[in-house]
C-alpha cells in the first residue's frame, strides 16, 4: 500500500474520534487501531504532528473535489457557477464531519500553524480555479486566488455554524458573494480599461 494511501486511511479513520479528541496524537493512533494497523503507524505517517495531519486532511479534502466534479460536465457552465459548484461540492462531502473540520480550522488558526493555514486555503482556491477552467498567467492569477480564498473562508465559517435545511443558507451566501466579486471585477476592467486611454498609461500596463 502506497503511504499516501495509508495517510489517507487514517485521515478518515480518525475522523469520529477528533470529534471527541479533537486532531491528537490519541485520536490519530484509534484511527490506526481501528484499520488494524500498528498504532505507532500514525505518529511514522505524520511526523509533524497533529498539524501534519489536518494539512493532510485538506490536501484529501481537495482531491476528492477534483474526483466529484470529474463526473459533472461544466463546459457550458459560467465561471461563477463552476466555482459554486465546486466549493458546494467539497463542502457537502464533509457535511456529516462538520466538527471535525472545525476542530481542524482551530488548529490552523494557532500563530505557530499560520504558515500551513496560508498554504492549505492556497492550494484549495488554486485547485478550485483550475477546476472551473482558469489558465492565467499573468497578475490576474494572484488577484483572482486572493479574492477567491477571502470567499472560500468567509463560505466555509457561515457553513461550520449553518443550521438550515441541506445548507441552503450557505449556498445563498456563497451566491452573494461571488456576485458581489463579478461586480467588483467588472468594475476594476472598466477602469482599467479607462486607464489605458489616458496619456502615458501604456507605460504603467506594459508591464
Amino acid at each position: 500500500m502506497e503511504f499516501q494511501q495509508i495517510r489517507d486511511r487514517l485521515i478518515l479513520a480518525a475522523l469520529p474520534h477528533v470529534v471527541f479528541d479533537g486532531w491528537t496524537n490519541k485520536a490519530l493512533t484509534q484511527a490506526a487501531r481501528d484499520q488494524g494497523l500498528d498504532p505507532t503507524l500514525a505518529e511514522r505517517a505524520f511526523l509533524g504532528g497533529p498539524v501534519d495531519a489536518v494539512e493532510h486532511f485538506s490536501d484529501l479534502a481537495d482531491r476528492m473535489m477534483a474526483e466529484d466534479l470529474a463526473l459533472v460536465d461544466m463546459t457550458t457552465m459560467r465561471v461563477p457557477d463552476r466555482i459554486f459548484l465546486a466549493i458546494e461540492a467539497r463542502l457537502k462531502r464533509w457535511a456529516p464531519h462538520r466538527e471535525a473540520v472545525r476542530r481542524a480550522m482551530a488548529v490552523l488558526a494557532l500563530p505557530p500553524h499560520g504558515g500551513v493555514a496560508a498554504q492549505c486555503t492556497f492550494r484549495t482556491v488554486d485547485a478550485i480555479w483550475h477546476l472551473a477552467g482558469d489558465a492565467s498567467n499573468d497578475f490576474s492569477w494572484y488577484t483572482r486566488r486572493a479574492t477567491l480564498a477571502a470567499v472560500f473562508s468567509a463560505t466555509v465559517l457561515y457553513w461550520l455554524d449553518d443550521s438550515s435545511e441541506e445548507g441552503v443558507d450557505t449556498w445563498a451566501f456563497l451566491r452573494r458573494r461571488l456576485a458581489d466579486v463579478g461586480r467588483i471585477t467588472t468594475t476594476r476592467k472598466r477602469v482599467e480599461a479607462w486607464l489605458k486611454k489616458m496619456p502615458g498609461a501604456g507605460r504603467v500596463f506594459s508591464r
